[in-house]
């Protein structure tokens, strides 16, 4: 920690640490919220920043089609559906003894193809836009030729003059590794302590060089940054200030409003859409909290969620000390079942960039991930690993706790009722069979 101020200090000026250090589930609704064209400003990045990156991956749509056939029925383009959560919505209801009100949905992140996880989003584009940029100075592709032509010996000989690095718990890792051993660069993925077995393996299965470390998320980063700046032909994949792979996770944002619009799901100021996301260090949250926010305005409200004990993100905006502070400053101790939610130390650049953009920020126990991540299974029949379920409690937390919030910005009962409300589903589409298992036991027993 930067700063001079004592434990006691913190917790007198910002009773919620007091909450948090006794790792208990908590929320905070940012009184700091903004207009939406006041606080994209801060952003320092544009609309049209979001569509030169949606038009890169429209133009590697041949490649997917051709390198990953299981993309020819989206076109080559990478998307998850869009699913209603009407039996989830009720059995929460009834749990919790609410009637929620408006309707749920779920953008099933986890379905993504190649890695299913969100990180396919940012992790994806930002390998295909360094590939992009390689194979232009090399002459190897003109703007206007088909891109398939990246799934060849000559495209993959010239990238394996090239690196890429990455430090991960585990999600960002596997969608870099894939596609980087894929188009043929060298890649690197330095792993936290808390990325499962599993998918190191799987980069292993893939060509991928995998680092393991005994310590946590940010250790991984320093190390993989480290080995780039080493390295003059190693393009490091930087999760905390990267804005390429923030600019990929903002496509989602056009994106989701085409899916609401062929759902018929109005969303405006009489129908405000609320989106519930994991956070871990911030980019994938952030990016694709912008996006929303450049397609919807001030009708919709986007909310990270955070497991109890890596609250990185709402410690580094609530404090508003950012990257400059750690959950372990503060005696939490950043171990959690959510391994893709593992973070120490929120981004600084997300953190500034979208603090009057974010609605709130709340915390979830592992146990309750468990609870809900079997309830899932059980009323939809989706399985989601843990990390992807934080969002699930979203809907109660902001109908049980937020009248002041709700007040301040005009979200009477009656506009609350017409509410959609977006559980977004982080990962979980390549989880094998035995460790779903073993999620859905643990959920079950909890429950009983």
């Amino acid at each position: 920690m930067t700063h001079t101020k004592s434990l006691a200090d913190w917790q007198h000026s910002h009773p919620l640490i007091t909450e948090m250090m006794a790792l208990q589930e908590c929320s905070w609704f940012n009184p700091g919220i903004a207009p939406a064209a006041e606080g994209l400003a801060d952003v320092g990045l544009s609309a049209a920043d979001v569509a030169d990156a949606s038009a890169r991956l429209q133009r590697f749509a041949s490649y997917f089609r051709q390198a990953f056939p299981e993309t020819a029925a989206s076109a080559g383009i990478l998307e998850s559906p869009l699913l209603a959560m009407p039996a989830f919505q009720d059995a929460l209801g009834r749990r919790h003894g609410m009637d929620l009100s408006g309707r749920l949905w779920l953008k099933a992140d986890s379905q993504l193809p190649i890695s299913g996880s969100i990180k396919a989003r940012g992790g994806i584009y930002e390998v295909l836009k360094h590939a992009e940029d390689l194979a232009l100075r090399h002459k190897l592709l003109s703007p206007d030729d088909d891109y398939a032509k990246l799934d060849s010996p000559a495209a993959r000989a010239l990238f394996s003059r090239y690196k890429i690095a990455v430090g991960s718990t585990g999600n960002l890792g596997l969608s870099i590794g894939i596609i980087g051993a894929k188009l043929g660069f060298h890649t690197t993925v330095h792993m936290s302590a808390d990325a499962r077995q599993w998918k190191k393996d799987m980069l292993r299965a893939h060509g991928v060089t995998v680092i393991e470390y005994s310590s946590d998320y940010s250790a991984a980063v320093a190390q993989g940054r480290q080995q780039a700046q080493s390295d003059p032909a190693c393009h490091f994949v930087d999760d905390e200030n990267s804005t390429s792979l923030f600019l990929g996770y903002a496509v989602a944002g056009q994106r989701l409003k085409a899916q609401l619009d062929a759902a018929g799901v109005v969303v405006d100021e009489a129908h405000p859409l609320f989106v519930y996301l994991p956070c871990g260090v911030g980019g994938g949250p952030g990016g694709v909290a912008f996006g929303l926010k450049l397609a919807f305005g001030d009708a919709v409200h986007c909310l990270f969620a955070e497991p109890t004990h890596s609250p990185c993100m709402l410690l580094g905006v609530y404090t508003g000390l950012h990257d400059q502070v750690s959950v372990q400053d503060f005696g939490i101790d950043n171990r959690t079942a959510a391994d893709g939610l593992a973070v120490g130390r929120p981004s600084g650049f997300v953190g500034r960039a979208m603090q009057r953009l974010i609605a709130g920020y709340y915390t979830v126990s592992d146990e309750e991930l468990f609870r809900l991540l079997a309830m899932m299974e059980q009323t939809e029949g989706l399985q989601l690993e843990p990390s992807a379920l934080a969002g699930a409690p979203g809907i109660v937390r902001i109908q049980a706790e937020t009248q002041r919030y709700r007040a301040r910005l005009g979200l009477t009962p009656e506009r609350m009722a017409q509410a959609n409300h977006l559980i977004w589903a982080t990962g979980g589409g390549m989880v094998p069979s035995a460790e779903m298992d073993a999620y859905l036991a643990r959920g079950r027993a909890l429950q009983a």
